[in-house]
């Protein structure tokens, strides 16, 4: 393998460490073991570090525009073909967790590619986007600018889910 494909598959996997780690920490400190949780997230900070440097010197971070283009792009791709096909996949094998799983994420990515769109079209005007709050839903990930909806129209979750970024 090349160094850019090292790279690549190096910050893939610090990448996901990082999120496996959160998601291990958000376990230990709901079992009781606040301790165990702080040293998760402070190995899953460490592979963000990680996974920053490496994206650098691929030479993936680039300027604004750039990378709100590269945002819009891997969204678009999420939600038009490679969430349908997962959705599918999962309700031919009857995986109904999945087939959940994928068309929140399909719901949410729509969402995102639409936000970073419209982010990039102000920036083009030579702004930034007007200042607002962002609130995530915690069970699906939707995305909402200016308050939290009574009810998330993706998962259905209550308001109370959300938290704000």
């Amino acid at each position: 393998m090349s160094t850019k494909e090292n790279l690549q598959e190096a910050f893939a996997g610090e990448s996901q460490a990082n999120r496996k780690y959160l998601a291990f920490a958000d376990k230990a400190e709901a079992d009781g073991f606040p301790q165990i949780a702080r040293l998760f997230r402070a190995a899953a900070a460490a592979e963000t570090v990680h996974a920053h440097a490496h994206l650098r010197v691929m030479g993936e971070i680039k300027s604004v525009a750039e990378n709100l283009q590269a945002a819009i792009d891997g969204e678009g791709l999420e939600f038009k073909t490679m969430y349908p096909a997962f959705v599918a996949q999962a309700e031919k094998e009857g995986n109904k967790g999945a087939v959940m799983s994928f068309k929140n994420a399909l719901a949410v990515e729509q969402i995102h590619y639409g936000l970073y769109t419209d982010a990039l079209n102000v920036l083009n005007s030579g702004k930034d986007m007007p200042e607002a709050k962002i609130f995530v839903c915690r069970v699906c990930g939707n995305t909402v600018l200016n308050g939290a909806p009574d009810k998330c129209p993706i998962c259905h979750s209550p308001k109370e889910k959300f938290f704000e970024v």
